[in-house]
């Protein structure tokens, strides 16, 4: 066989359910077809691609080499075509079982997927939010292969077949443990910088939004940590004087979750915003239009 020459796309759909289930009754019964006609689609599609494809084995089936290789690509392009038609067609939340790959910043998921996830639950329950992470090195990369139709993050200017809509503005506050010797008195820049600081940076980076305004300042801060999730952010800082610098939204649910306390920032930052991006191919789809609406929504209420 050259290629796709004579062979029954139909047939694939049946290889991706069998893959799936590794099971021939339950993918038939996944598929809404007999036993017999799944066991018939195998055998045309055996002798089209002269490979057993999958063996029996107690309790089900197990692929073959061939099988395996093929597995990624078909299922990659059966979700593609399905992804295509849905976009074309009315939708309705309530009634939908659209899955919306997403990537998002670590902040961002904090302060939006828990409310994505509880009006999805709420008015869309067939809907599946599949969220991955973002950020600036490798949101367009997901957006271009197709792993994410959106990506929400402090990311920069995309290019012209990419829209980006701005959502919340950025203040900071500034969490330590409870007791800390911050915690009450004057805070100047000469306290602030006195002691360690702790930086988010899930990449790595040992910069934050703060640097260039304390060295302009003449106070640079020293760093006492970097840590890559915020999950570590409260017993890292229970546990030590370190300071940190927040976004006020994530500072004041740390705090208040945690038992943490809060100062206002005494130098001046310049506010960043959260960007929704996406490729303008989804511009006219209901539902990517109807899931954007949510998040933007969403970010105005966290406003």
């Amino acid at each position: 066989m050259n290629g796709l020459d004579g062979l029954d796309l139909n047939l694939l759909r049946v290889f991706d359910a069998v893959a799936r289930e590794r099971h021939v009754t339950r993918a038939a019964e996944r598929l809404h077809l007999s036993q017999p006609a799944v066991s018939n689609a195998l055998a045309r599609l055996r002798a089209a691609l002269g490979d057993e494809l999958f063996l029996r084995r107690p309790g089900g089936v197990e692929p073959t080499a061939l099988a395996l290789n093929l597995m990624g690509p078909v299922a990659d392009a059966l979700d593609r075509l399905a992804e295509t038609l849905a976009s074309t067609a009315p939708f309705d939340p309530a009634t939908s079982k659209r899955v919306f790959p997403i990537s998002m910043s670590e902040y961002a998921e904090a302060v939006l997927a828990p409310r994505l996830l509880e009006h999805c639950a709420r008015e869309a329950p067939g809907v599946l939010l599949a969220i991955g992470h973002a950020d600036r090195t490798n949101h367009m990369a997901a957006l271009e292969s197709g792993a994410a139709q959106f990506a929400i993050g402090v990311l920069p200017e995309p290019t012209a077949i990419y829209t980006r809509l701005r959502l919340l503005p950025e203040a900071f506050l500034v969490l330590m443990r409870a007791g800390h010797p911050l915690a009450d008195g004057a805070l100047d820049l000469a306290r602030f910088t006195a002691f360690p600081h702790l930086l988010h940076s899930p990449n790595g980076s040992r910069d934050g939004a703060l640097d260039e305004p304390l060295r302009a300042a003449g106070h640079p801060r020293r760093l006492g940590g970097v840590i890559a999730h915020l999950s570590a952010v409260p017993e890292a800082l229970k546990r030590t004087d370190m300071v940190m610098t927040l976004s006020a939204r994530l500072a004041r649910a740390l705090a208040a979750a945690h038992g943490l306390a809060l100062r206002e920032l005494p130098v001046d930052v310049r506010h960043t915003r959260l960007s929704l991006v996406f490729h303008r191919r989804f511009e006219a789809d209901a539902g990517h239009a109807w899931l954007r609406r949510l998040v933007l929504s969403l970010a105005r209420d966290e406003a």
